[in-house]
């Protein structure tokens, strides 16, 4: 039942292919009168020959030449011939076309301004190249316009010229030379009836040789599976037989498209070839989704529950946008405009965005938090207004535990908005502060402290040195301001925080050694009785600096490479002395 179901579905998919093609309107004899063009810049204007499009044109031509319509044909062509000289070429170009063509074959472009890619003016079109002993000829379409009338295509003047000498050459007898006038003269859409009896003979052939290379491959490839993997994979191997019989139909008939030495043929097996192999493509990709989908599901089953209809979700929605991507590719390959097709799609899904608008922004934004992983359960993070620690990321929302230890759900449509902030990918901590001294501070005093809590961050050994600074960065309103800044090798908020206070204290030790002080935030206003700065202090540290200058050690803008080097992690931390040292060295 399986097999007669996708039978029915190739014989149907050929001949909607095939009727895609709207065939050209009937014309007009010579010397009656055309349609002139309709008014108004929304409508587009049809040619009544179908002569806007190269496709148009090559399919009218050759079937008013076959049924012996000479008028009318004569209409498709650039030229001044008539009468039997007309009917001459009209009859070689006709046999050129049905049984010399050769070369690669390229769909016939279904669009008024034809194919712009191929190397040729946008005036000109190549439907193809005929072969003979004596040379090629290219097979060449124009876009012309005459007086007022909208631009047509017609087969131009510069290979009709050549038409005759290749028609010489060509000494073909066909199958139609034998077959009843009734079959070689009545036309369905773009054939005539023998061919499409051939077609029906042709299309169950090619089927049946697919499906015997589909399950020859199939056997083979459970073979490679079972040997190299050692593993049965039987069941995941089968359900890409489908698929895989669709595309090998799809290679045979685009080998047939190849053999052929009609162009009108060979551009219709092109055509269902291309769908054929879109229709594979697309099926194949959904059996792969699925695969892949339930590989997820099996190891989330173990390691995370909670996202697998996350999952499920997902791969509904990857298989329905393979499918509508499919749709859209067969569409633009049979020459629907696409844009109205969207459109459409748009007008109908607006009814369902109206209706579930948020539900869908929550479920849509769930699925790029688990995917873009900004954040993940047990992260530490701020959303917003929000810090704490996240505790679980669902369909709808998202579950924040904060610091007054209340859960707070925020929607996963707003928290994909949010700029988050996720302090557990830190890979170390910023210490940075601004010292305020004050501005009785000399100038060398300040080089020493400079100097001094320079050297002890270079030689802390819980601060990365080779980032570690501190400057001298302005005159503030009531204070010389020093900014330091250093990274400390700590990812615990918490191992930070004893860190940063062994840090700030060193800090204060070494200014209260230099003999200045931290200026007060508001202006100061000095009494008589004030004593000022520690006089024998400030001269130490000037004497201190001194003898740095004299001795060419003055450390500025910097220590040398190999001072830094030397001192190195000098300071143990903890200090010797320290609860916590003791504890580690125990």
């Amino acid at each position: 039942m399986v097999k007669i179901r996708i039978t029915l579905t190739v014989f149907l998919v050929a001949f909607v292919v095939a009727g895609a093609f709207a065939a050209p309107k009937p014309g007009t004899l010579p010397g009656t009168k055309e349609a002139q063009r309709p008014a108004g810049p929304e409508v587009v204007y049809e040619d009544p020959l179908g002569r806007s499009t190269p496709e148009g044109t090559v399919f009218g031509f050759t079937k008013s030449a076959t049924q012996g319509n000479y008028g009318q044909a004569l209409q498709y062509l650039d030229t001044n011939a008539t009468g039997k000289g007309a009917q001459q070429l009209i009859d070689a170009l006709l046999v050129v076309l049905e049984r010399g063509f050769s070369g690669k074959a390229a769909m016939l472009s279904n669009k008024p301004e034809g194919y712009l890619d191929d190397n040729l003016p946008p005036s000109k079109e190549r439907i193809g190249t005929v072969k003979t002993s004596s040379g090629s000829l290219d097979i060449l379409l124009e876009r012309v316009e005459r007086g007022n009338s909208p631009p047509i295509w017609l087969f131009s003047a510069e290979t009709l010229k050549g038409i005759p000498e290749i028609y010489k050459e060509l000494n073909v007898r066909t199958i139609d030379t034998y077959l009843p006038k009734l079959l070689v003269n009545t036309w369905f859409l773009w054939f005539p009836l023998w061919k499409w009896f051939l077609f029906l003979l042709l299309i169950p052939s090619l089927f049946g040789l697919s499906i015997l290379v589909t399950r020859l491959f199939t056997l083979m490839l459970l073979l490679f599976v079972r040997r190299i993997g050692k593993v049965r994979a039987d069941q995941h191997v089968v359900r890409l037989t489908g698929p895989l019989r669709i595309l090998v139909f799809a290679s045979a008939i685009w080998f047939v498209s190849l053999l052929s030495r009609s162009v009108i043929t060979s551009a219709f097996w092109i055509y269902v070839a291309a769908t054929l192999t879109v229709i594979g493509a697309t099926w194949l990709c959904v059996r792969f989704i699925d695969f892949v989908f339930k590989l997820k599901q099996r190891q989330l089953a173990i390691t995370s529950s909670e996202k697998i209809s996350m999952v499920q979700l997902g791969r509904k929605l990857s298989k329905i946008m393979a499918v509508i991507v499919g749709t859209l590719v067969i569409f633009y390959i049979a020459g629907i405009n696409i844009a109205a097709v969207l459109a459409g799609l748009g007008i109908g899904g607006i009814a369902i965005a109206f209706a579930a608008q948020k539900t869908l922004e929550n479920l849509f934004g769930g699925i790029m938090i688990i995917s873009d992983q900004p954040i993940r359960v047990g992260d530490f993070c701020r959303a917003g207004d929000y810090l704490g620690i996240v505790e679980n990321i669902g369909l709808r929302s998202t579950r924040i535990r904060t610091l007054k230890r209340t859960v707070v759900s925020v929607p996963n449509g707003q928290l994909a908005l949010m700029s988050l902030e996720n302090y557990a990918m830190r890979d170390k901590i910023w210490f940075h502060h601004t010292l305020q001294l004050r501005y009785e501070t000399t100038a060398d005093q300040l080089r020493y402290i400079l100097a001094e809590i320079r050297k002890m961050l270079y030689e802390h050994s819980k601060v990365e040195s080779s980032s570690a600074r501190i400057r001298f960065i302005g005159f503030g309103k009531s204070s010389l301001d020093l900014e330091v800044f250093a990274y400390v090798l700590e990812t615990g908020y918490g191992s930070y925080l004893h860190i940063q206070e062994d840090l700030l204290l060193r800090i204060m030790d070494i200014i209260e050694t230099s003999g200045s002080g931290f200026a007060f935030p508001s202006q100061t206003t000095y009494l008589a009785g004030d004593v000022g700065l520690n006089a024998t202090k400030s001269g130490k540290a000037i004497e201190t600096v001194r003898q740095w200058r004299e001795q060419g050690k003055l450390p500025f803008p910097d220590f040398s490479p190999e001072t830094i080097s030397e001192i190195d992690g000098k300071i143990e931390y903890p200090p010797p002395g320290s609860v916590l040292r003791d504890k580690r060295k125990g």
